[in-house]
């Protein structure tokens, strides 16, 4: 069994959760503006 770094572990989890919900943030931004746009138009 190999130790762990619990700290550097937990360090590597945040950064993958926070880089996660951003890109998912952006995607639904991306989604969102074409909407924007028809209702601009009509």
């Amino acid at each position: 069994i190999m130790d762990v770094d619990m700290a550097e572990e937990m360090t590597n989890y945040t950064t993958y959760q926070v880089m996660t919900q951003a890109a998912t943030s952006m995607l639904a931004q991306a989604n969102e503006r074409p909407s924007q746009v028809l209702q601009l138009l009509q």
